[in-house]
């Protein structure tokens, strides 16, 4: 067993290398010669992750990389862990069922676990099932004693504690029947939202781009809505994303948008779209990869309390003044470590178990 200074000393160097490597992978600076190993293999990783799932492009990859730089300090990790008390967790193996829609989704869950000095048991996606072993490996070089506390599991999960386990709603009726005898964090569908109200700066639009098209939509932190007022001019709006357009040369995306578009014709849908992004007027919260929702309101303050009785659905509200917990524009994919996913505080549930 590790005490908290080997962990935390393992991921601040963790935090190193993805910094390291962001650099040299952007300008293929020279190779310090006790990184130069490390920085060929995740060079390989990175290449690997990306035939094998074509949404993990080496960009995103970066970029999730680079953001979780910023996240392993001593600092950062030192001020989100000063609210909890960790002498106070029961060692135990943590069953990690992974979600695999952006690369290193379940890293949160991973660092949470082990960093509050616990034993996991990860089950990876078959979306995402090349970057956390090969994480799990650099920690374990770092920090040998790492080793008796990280495993992979390809088959039935046995002989764990409590379990964090993301998926659909449907796959969260099946976690529920399985693993509904044991502590556990079950984790649905949830979708993120923007509520314009037609005097956003085009910095703030083009800003909203980020949130919308980072990971090509495929988060529960990426904006799948948008909430405008009545009589809303979207002119400003796709004026703002035309940066954006190169997203429509990836054939994934592209194969996406063909297909959406055909069917909403088809349908006789009414849609605004500029060549790579499709607006439909919807009640929905999860929309298709290339198309984002959107729904007029007019009342802000009816619009506060339908969000606020549909919050199960919602992982981010992104607007300027609306509410205290929104988020800025541009940052829905630049989560704290004490942003978690639907809301539920993963360490405090750790150490009360």
């Amino acid at each position: 067993m590790t005490d908290l200074r080997h962990r935390l000393n393992a991921f601040v160097k963790l935090g190193s290398f993805f910094k390291g490597y962001c650099k040299y992978a952007k300008n293929k600076t020279q190779i310090e010669d006790n990184q130069h190993a490390w920085f060929v293999k995740l060079d390989e990783i990175l290449v690997l992750a990306g035939h094998h799932n074509g949404w993990f492009t080496p960009e995103n990859i970066l970029y999730s990389l680079e953001s979780w730089a910023e996240l392993l300090t001593l600092s950062e990790l030192e001020s989100w862990l000063s609210d909890y008390d960790l002498t106070k967790n029961k060692p135990k193996t943590v069953a990690l069922i992974m979600a695999g829609n952006i690369p290193l989704v379940g890293f949160h869950d991973f660092l949470s676990a082990l960093i509050t000095g616990n034993r996991v048991m990860v089950k990876l996606s078959s979306n995402d099932k090349i970057l956390l072993p090969f994480i799990a490996q650099y920690l374990i070089g770092m920090e040998p004693l790492l080793k008796d506390q990280i495993s992979f599991v390809e088959g039935k999960l046995e002989d764990f504690d409590v379990v964090i386990a993301t998926g659909s709603d449907n796959t969260s009726r099946y976690f529920e029947h399985y693993f509904g005898s044991k502590p556990n964090i079950i984790r649905r569908n949830r979708n993120s939202v923007a509520i314009l109200n037609g005097k956003e700066t085009n910095d703030e639009l083009a800003a909203l781009g980020e949130d919308i098209f980072r990971y090509y939509g495929l988060g529960c932190r990426s904006v799948s809505k948008l909430f405008v007022p009545r009589n809303y001019n979207f002119d400003a709006l796709f004026k703002a994303l035309y940066p954006f357009n190169t997203i429509i040369e990836q054939h994934k995306y592209a194969n996406n948008y063909d297909y959406n578009k055909a069917v909403y014709l088809m349908s006789l849908f009414k849609i605004l779209e500029n060549g790579f992004l499709m607006l439909k007027e919807d009640e929905s919260y999860a929309s298709p990869i290339a198309t984002v929702f959107y729904e007029f309101y007019d009342s802000l303050e009816e619009l506060k309390i339908r969000l606020s009785n549909e919050k199960e659905k919602i992982q981010c509200i992104v607007a300027n003044g609306f509410m205290v917990d929104e988020v800025p524009f541009g940052h829905t994919q630049k989560p704290s470590l004490a942003d978690y996913a639907d809301n539920i505080d993963t360490v405090d549930f750790l150490l009360k178990t």
